[in-house]
């Protein structure tokens, strides 16, 4: 069962009410604050991205620097540098657009986008946000020998791979496999062992794959969202987070001691997700600033002047259900 966790309030009458589940384990593991459903799987969606993209380096993927790491384990926006870095993905295995299996698709950066409109260019798949995950997943077959028509198809070695690992690392048992929005197989995980892969990211010992994803996406995290992206702001401000959304309002993130964090908004809201992070992390116990703050609390207007304001509700993470 879900809870009340975001409020919308336009003056002073609250309009709106999101609600989910959502979870906190400690840096041992252990659930150390739970609300509603966190033991019933999910579609994590791209919260699965560091998970998939550990697998491609277990399985001889050799990203050129941290920002074609990231990449692989991005949901870009489609801006020109993360076309860049995909096209030098695709041809430095000798792949074009054509061979990635994602959909055609708009960039999400509203400028980009217009610009894209503007100049009359149709969808393509290199501005798919999961694009650089495709590109990845390409240069991982071309170094194994495995084929590459057909690689999001679920009995595919890559993706039997990929399956394995993330019920490997999110202790889940092998069940049905979901699509994904860009069409590849996607495993249902509940938010508390989705808590506990981000946590096994973040405290994985230096140079390892695991530890190597972690730090690519802290480094580069433009590169895996995208300008003004959740992810983005919620690690510029606070140094050292490691976080990934997912569509539908999934959410998941882990600091360096291993204590982590896992959510699903059940109506997939997306101006419900900053304020929830900002609350957990304060939960959490990250010091509070002036950028939390801010992030915590986007404005509601009216008439373009702030008259309400979007806020975790308090009562919602003071005790577990």
């Amino acid at each position: 069962m879900s809870v009340d966790l975001v409020e919308v309030v336009r003056s002073g009458f609250r309009e709106c009410v999101h609600r989910g589940s959502v979870v906190i384990i400690g840096p041992d593991g252990a659930p150390a604050f739970e609300a509603g459903s966190v033991h019933v799987p999910i579609y994590p969606r791209s919260t699965n991205k560091p998970l998939q993209a550990l697998t491609l380096l277990k399985f001889g993927f050799d990203p050129v620097d941290e920002a074609e790491l990231a990449i692989a384990g991005a949901s870009h926006f489609g801006e020109p540098g993360h076309i860049e870095l995909v096209e030098r993905l695709l041809g430095r295995f000798g792949f074009r657009e054509d061979d990635l299996a994602c959909p055609p698709d708009l960039p999400m950066d509203e400028k980009t986008r217009a610009g894209v409109l503007h100049r009359g260019e149709e969808p393509a798949k290199r501005y798919m946000n999961c694009s650089g995950k495709h590109a990845a997943m390409l240069a991982t077959c071309a170094v194994n020998g495995w084929p590459t028509a057909g690689y999001t198809d679920p009995g595919h070695p890559l993706q039997q791979a990929v399956s394995a690992q993330v019920i490997a690392l999110t202790g889940e048992p092998e069940t049905d496999l979901g699509i994904d929005g860009c069409g590849l197989p996607i495993v249902p995980v509940a938010l508390v062992n989705l808590a506990r892969a981000f946590s096994a990211l973040a405290t994985a010992a230096p140079g390892t794959p695991e530890r190597r994803i972690a730090d690519a996406i802290r480094a580069e995290p433009w590169v895996i969202s995208g300008t003004n992206g959740p992810d983005l702001l919620a690690m510029r401000a606070v140094p050292g987070l490691l976080c990934k959304i997912g569509a539908d309002g999934v959410h998941a993130g882990a600091l360096p001691d291993g204590s982590a964090f896992a959510y699903k908004i059940d109506d997939g809201a997306d101006r419900a997700r900053i304020p929830l992070t900002m609350a957990i992390l304060q939960r959490m116990g990250v010091p509070w600033s002036a950028a939390l703050t801010e992030l915590a609390a986007p404005a509601v207007l009216g008439g373009g002047s702030r008259v309400g304001v979007i806020r975790a509700i308090s009562e919602a993470l003071a005790t577990s259900s």
